[in-house]
């Protein structure tokens, strides 16, 4: 009788000792998918909105130029910025450069940085990064003097 109270104290000591640490690395993965899924819903809110204003006939082009910008840098070059880039291929919008820390890997039609290097001129850097403008937004404050613009505010603007 003692060798199973034993057997069975020992057995829920183990289980104690080898799951918290399961438990926490379950707990950290859940968070990250949780942080995923909504960053993938605030994409999909902004290019619904994206879509939205383009069929009412709304242009980002034309948004900047009434502010007077012509010179642009775009921040963050995964799948929004590429969207952005590509819609103002054929417009009055120079898209002089893009920011990304991933500047190696990624393909444009014109030269890349990261945040770290010299960033030359331009009227105004649009921000595509879909959290974390604020803190981004007085990282760049730091580099350059220009305007430091939302896509997802700017697109709600329209």
């Amino acid at each position: 009788m003692i060798a199973v109270i034993v057997a069975f104290v020992l057995g829920v000591v183990v289980t104690i000792l080898f799951w918290q640490p399961e438990k926490k690395k379950l707990h950290n993965k859940i968070g990250q998918q949780h942080n995923l899924a909504e960053k993938h819903l605030d994409m999909f809110f902004l290019m619904n909105q994206w879509v939205k204003d383009y069929q009412d006939g709304k242009k980002i082009e034309k948004y900047l130029l009434d502010k007077g910008i012509r010179r642009i840098a775009i921040y963050g070059m995964s799948y929004i910025g590429e969207t952005f880039a590509e819609e103002l291929r054929k417009s009055q919008i120079e898209v002089a450069y893009g920011i990304d820390n991933r500047k190696d890997d990624i393909y444009a039609d014109f030269p890349m940085c990261c945040i770290r290097d010299d960033l030359p001129k331009v009227d105004a850097i649009v921000v595509t990064a879909i959290s974390g403008f604020e803190s981004i937004k007085n990282d760049l404050l730091k580099k350059v003097d220009c305007e430091i613009i939302s896509l997802e505010l700017m697109l709600y603007k329209l």
